[in-house]
This record gives structure tokens, C-alpha cells and sequence, in this order.
């Protein structure tokens, strides 16, 4: 009786690790409620401090809008690709990434730019990238939102 008592407590030590794991890993990961109120967060900076100190905010590693895997970045409202920020990779910024595609061969920042451009000025785009944390390619849903003549985004991995 003791070896089997000893055994299920064994068993279920190493559940409750791996359960504990697996809540760290999703407690690693942004939320979409999170992506939303980081974007919503980083449209009221740019509002109160003007394009010059946004970008500046958005673009630093140790800055308020980089949490985890959420990070804000940003295009003008005019469609032509550039990126003016980018809080996860910097050497996006000022480049034309119009034509970038994603895993399955998707234009997403034309998506973005066509969702920030349009009249609703916001929405959810869904598609494949590169997962910082991971290495891997996974699904990523980003949630952008038009503020004045700048689109603003911020995703969350699947």
C-alpha cells in the first residue's frame, strides 16, 4: 500500500508541475483585452505628447508599450507602407514593409493598413508570424486602431 500511495503522489506532483508550467506560459502571453487597451493606451500618448515622443515611446525596449510579447507599432494613415515605429523590432522603422507576406503568403500590413484606413478606423487582423518567444511560426491576431492620420497596432500570439 505505501508503494502505490507513494506512486500517486509522485503522479500527481508531477501534474500539478506541469499544470503550473502551463499557466506560466499563458500567463506569458498578452491577451487580446490587453492588445486593445495597449493600443487605446499608446492613442492617448500620441494624442497628449504629439508624433515625435510617441514614436520615441513606442520605439523603446525598456519602454511602457512593451509587455511580455505585446508590443505597439505604428504606419501613417496614407498607405504607403513605412513603419514608424515598431517596439519589437527597430529596424522596421522607416522602412517600406508594404509588401511583406506572411507564412501563407498574405500581404497583412496591407490588411492592417486597409482596417486602420477604412471608415470604422479599427479591427482585428489575423495572420502568421514569427513568434519572438518561440522561434516558431504561429498564428497572430493584432488589433489595430486609427488615431487621427497614424495607425496604431498591437498583437497577441495564438
Amino acid at each position: 500500500m505505501g508503494k502505490v500511495f507513494k506512486s500517486i503522489v509522485v503522479a500527481l506532483a508531477g501534474a500539478a508541475m506541469v499544470l503550473l508550467s502551463l499557466t506560466a506560459s499563458a500567463a506569458e502571453k498578452g491577451t487580446a483585452d490587453e492588445a486593445v487597451a495597449m493600443v487605446r493606451k499608446a492613442a492617448e500618448y500620441l494624442k497628449k505628447n504629439g508624433k515625435e515622443k510617441a514614436y520615441a515611446e513606442f520605439n523603446n525596449p525598456k519602454g511602457q508599450f512593451i509587455d511580455r510579447d505585446l508590443y505597439i507599432f505604428s504606419f501613417s494613415a496614407n498607405g504607403d507602407g513605412i513603419e514608424t515605429a515598431n517596439g519589437a523590432n527597430p529596424r522596421l522603422v522607416g522602412k517600406n514593409v508594404l509588401e511583406l507576406r506572411d507564412a501563407d503568403g498574405r500581404y497583412m500590413i496591407k490588411d492592417i493598413l486597409a482596417i486602420g484606413m477604412s471608415k470604422a478606423g479599427k479591427g482585428w487582423v489575423d495572420y502568421k508570424w514569427p513568434n519572438p518567444a518561440t522561434g516558431k511560426i504561429d498564428g497572430k491576431r493584432t488589433y489595430v486602431e486609427r488615431v487621427d492620420d497614424v495607425i496604431i497596432g498591437c498583437g497577441i500570439y495564438k
